[in-house]
């Protein structure tokens, strides 16, 4: 019985210990299973970084980070006539963020104010909040701005690289060139016009790449643009005038070679290139051009052959036609003869000049002369003349001389070249154009005899009318003055001017033409005047005397003539 118990009790030990040994085993085996799985999670992580340093290290350093953006296409460089940039691209950086990376869209803002303090608040709020992978905050920093917002070091910004337009000459050239948006679009000038010719289509479609774009070359002169804007911005202070202008044209090919009108703008930093008062009067401002439309209205009697120089004129008396009396400014009171009633600048002769061809006839040789017509040229701002619905016939003799009708100061140079190049009527271009080409498009718009006679007339005003403040020894300058009387409060008043002075130059065959206007010119001085010979004819007579030889027109005094005034007491 003892044996029994005591084989009985060595069993149940037995049996304990074979139970704790497997317990023992089963747990050490979890035990290395964990481990395992966790040193392949372990390796997994390690093995993820790296990977990702792997590739990190063979990316393209250059590349940018940050969203997809729409980068700003390509431009040609714009020159002038001798290869000088007028208009180019530059690089430039641009502010965006990542909304989704910004923590604090208030301390971003308040960071940034410190170099950008005309910052929008409420409006870059709203854009840092709006949880979206891409938005813009500045476009085109300066260098300088751009390496202050780095040294902020601001987690959730970055800066791309834009092409954006530089214009080396500033106001130069302004309304000539034009400008471009923020992405690079040409919205106004030349710069609209390239766009227009199929340089948007290209940009539109990828083409437009830098090295494949050839330079667009103009028919300006820069050292020729800068003496005309430099002399009416003179002008304009020194006769406390509101606005000045002036125009060189070739008179045998129609190139422009210098325009500009003040005020203007700065196409680098153009935030009031829209103002009312920057406005291009030249080509997209319309005025009563004042006694410069005698030109036209002398040339008009001449070319119907009814009218010769040795023609007379009743101006003995003011004409009264309805409530209206047509009365000269400095009258002589007798008949004058054509040359006398151009170089006096008398409005009775011009009314009876315009009274032999016609109501009729007046309106068409305006309309053949491009004065009354919308001017077709490159430049997109061009304003289209105003004229009498019906003409009457009060209507044709204002008209004759120059109050009753609107046009441009450019088209107004376009006709005189007309009447100086032997009656070649040739739209203007901002583009070269040679002879031959300009041939090729030009209208006979007056006899060769008419041109003939007008350049005599214009010549014979400059030295015994009231173009003397026009000459230039040397160059042989012809012309015509133009004080016109603005509408104040629906009246032509006697004290608000708008002048005008139409040359061309050498006489003996004249190669330019040359338009300066000044709007509400006051005296120069207490007591003097403040009509065109005064302040107009001077404008001329500088720019000629300083961009002729720029030109390649050589002065000569020795061939100097003296035009002989046909005369009859």
């Amino acid at each position: 019985m003892k044996l029994w118990r005591r084989r009985a009790s060595e069993a149940e030990a037995s049996t304990a210990s074979i139970v704790v040994d497997g317990a023992r085993k089963s747990t050490g085996g979890r035990a290395r299973t964990r481990v395992v799985m966790t040193m392949a999670v372990f390796f997994g992580i390690y093995a993820t970084i790296a990977g990702r340093l792997v590739y990190l290290g063979f990316e393209d350093a250059e590349a940018p980070s940050g969203p997809e953006s729409r980068i700003t296409a390509s431009r040609p460089d714009i020159v002038d006539r001798n290869g000088e940039v007028l208009a180019t691209d530059i690089k430039t950086a641009s502010l965006f963020a990542e909304p989704r990376r910004i923590v604090d869209p208030n301390e971003v803002i308040e960071k940034l104010s410190l170099v950008l303090p005309d910052i929008e608040v409420e409006q870059t709020y709203h854009k840092l909040k709006s949880g979206a992978g891409f938005v813009w905050l500045r476009r085109q920093l300066t260098p300088k701005q751009q390496n202050d917002i780095m040294q902020l070091g601001i987690p959730g910004i970055g800066f791309r690289t834009e092409k954006r337009r530089f214009y080396p000459g500033g106001e130069t050239a302004s309304h000539i060139v034009g400008l471009t948006n923020i992405d690079n679009k040409g919205i106004s000038g030349l710069e609209k016009y390239i766009d227009d010719q199929g340089l948007a289509d290209l940009q539109a479609t990828g083409l437009a790449v830098a090295t494949d774009l050839k330079p667009v070359r103009l028919s300006i002169d820069l050292r020729v643009q800068h003496i005309v804007r430099d002399e009416i911005s003179r002008a304009m202070e020194k006769y406390h005038a509101i606005a000045a202008g002036a125009v060189v044209l070739n008179a045998k090919t129609g190139e422009v070679m210098a325009m500009a009108s003040v005020p203007d703008y700065d196409p680098n930093n153009p935030y009031n290139a829209h103002d009312k008062d920057r406005l291009n009067r030249m080509s997209a401002g319309t005025y009563e051009m004042g006694s410069t439309i005698k030109s036209f209205t002398t040339a008009m009697a001449l070319d119907s052959g009814k009218v010769t120089l040795e023609s007379r004129f009743d101006a003995s008396r003011p004409i009264t036609i309805g409530k209206q009396t047509i009365r000269d400014f400095h009258g002589k009171g007798r008949v004058l003869t054509v040359p006398e009633v151009f170089i006096y600048s008398s409005n009775i002769g011009s009314a009876r000049e315009a009274d032999v061809v016609g109501i009729e006839g007046h309106r068409e040789f305006l309309h053949r002369m491009g004065l009354l017509e919308r001017m077709n040229t490159e430049l997109p701002e061009v304003a289209r003349p105003s004229e009498p619905k019906v003409w009457k016939k009060v209507h044709s003799i204002t008209i004759a001389f120059g109050h009753g009708m609107s046009t441009t100061p450019l088209q107004t140079a376009v006709a005189a070249a007309a009447l100086m190049n032997g009656g070649k009527l040739i739209d203007p271009t901002f583009l070269p154009r040679t002879e031959a080409e300009a041939d090729a498009i030009a209208e006979q718009v007056i006899k060769p005899k008419t041109s003939e006679d007008m350049r005599y007339l214009y010549r014979l005003n400059a030295e015994k009318g009231s173009g003397k403040r026009a000459e230039v020894p040397g160059y042989r300058v012809g012309g015509k003055t133009g004080t016109a009387e603005k509408v104040v409060n629906g009246r032509y008043s006697s004290s608000v001017r708008f002048n005008a002075f139409l040359a061309a130059f050498p006489m003996d065959d004249p190669q330019y033409i040359v338009l300066s206007i000044i709007d509400e010119p006051k005296p120069e001085k207490p007591g003097m005047g403040a009509t065109s010979g005064l302040n107009a004819a001077p404008i001329v007579a500088n720019i000629i005397r300083r961009s002729a030889p720029l030109l390649g027109v050589k002065p000569e005094f020795s061939h100097e003539s003296k035009a002989t005034l046909v005369s009859y007491q």
